[in-house]
């Protein structure tokens, strides 16, 4: 059990909740553009969103307050040491890109040599520029073997690491909240609100099962990342009628925690 635990509360959810407002959320984030730098704004489909009419966090913070003993912290040298991981892995995810660039040109480049005989000035000019390629092509595939082996070897030295912290800190939320079903189901109940859950789809929007009465609400979402994941958990105020309230979940509105 863990403080970012799935949801599993089947007897809080009212997957067809009707009411008199409709919520609609959008999740899109900023992500490394795969094809080269710089960054892209990406649609995140089949991500589960909740609208909880109570703060999570809150109820979390009060159990581990109660329980008295501290989670176990990530160690500072392990969330450094993670960190370098991630930056080999860029590292070793650009020496790709170039590599294939490379080898993608060269393959133009003999696709057009052959419209060519070669006495033609053509085909000198593109042996010419297929000779320069040619000559970065050995250079860029032993970069993405060294930049691999920097990054595996760092990975590796991290992963028994990182296996022991997440057991210490499942162990510890498996006691310190091995009641967070009842205390979820009382603070629901005392609102007198439903808890509803819906799906983004292909856009990255989830509308439709988010219909509830007018009151305090959170909006509940978790996207994976390689190394971290991002959380949400956004207090909204849903007024009766009118149009739906639109949330957008993005990397502004998130806390980015580390996944181990």
């Amino acid at each position: 059990m863990s403080r970012t635990l799935p949801f599993a509360l089947s007897l809080l959810v009212a997957t067809a909740a009707c009411g008199p407002a409709e919520v609609v959320v959008s999740i899109e984030v900023e992500m490394p553009n795969p094809d080269g730098e710089g960054m892209m704004t990406q649609a995140l489909s089949d991500i589960e969103v909740q609208l909880v009419p109570f703060d999570r966090d809150g109820l979390f913070d009060q159990m581990a307050s109660a329980y008295g003993t501290p989670e176990p912290e990530v160690p500072q040298e392990l969330i450094d040491a993670r960190n370098a991981v991630q930056a080999a892995q860029a590292d070793w995810d650009a020496a790709q890109r170039d590599w294939q660039t490379i080898r993608d040109t060269l393959t133009s480049l003999n696709d057009a040599l052959e419209q060519y005989s070669r006495g033609e000035a053509r085909y000198v000019a593109l042996f010419r520029e297929w000779q320069d390629w040619d000559s970065q092509y050995g250079a860029a595939e032993r970069e993405v073997e060294r930049t691999f082996e920097v990054f595996d070897e760092l990975q590796r030295g991290t992963i028994r690491a990182s296996d022991s912290v997440r057991i210490l800190q499942d162990n510890w939320a498996d006691e310190a909240f091995a009641d967070i079903g009842t205390v979820f189901a009382d603070a629901a109940a005392e609102t007198g609100l439903d808890w509803v859950v819906d799906t983004t789809d292909a856009s990255g929007i989830a509308r439709g099962n988010l219909r509830v009465a007018p009151g305090q609400y959170w909006v509940h979402a978790r996207y994976e990342l390689p190394y971290t994941e991002l959380y949400w958990n956004v207090p909204i105020t849903v007024e009766k009628g009118g149009e739906p309230m639109t949330v957008t979940l993005t990397r502004s509105n998130a806390e980015e925690r580390i996944k181990l």
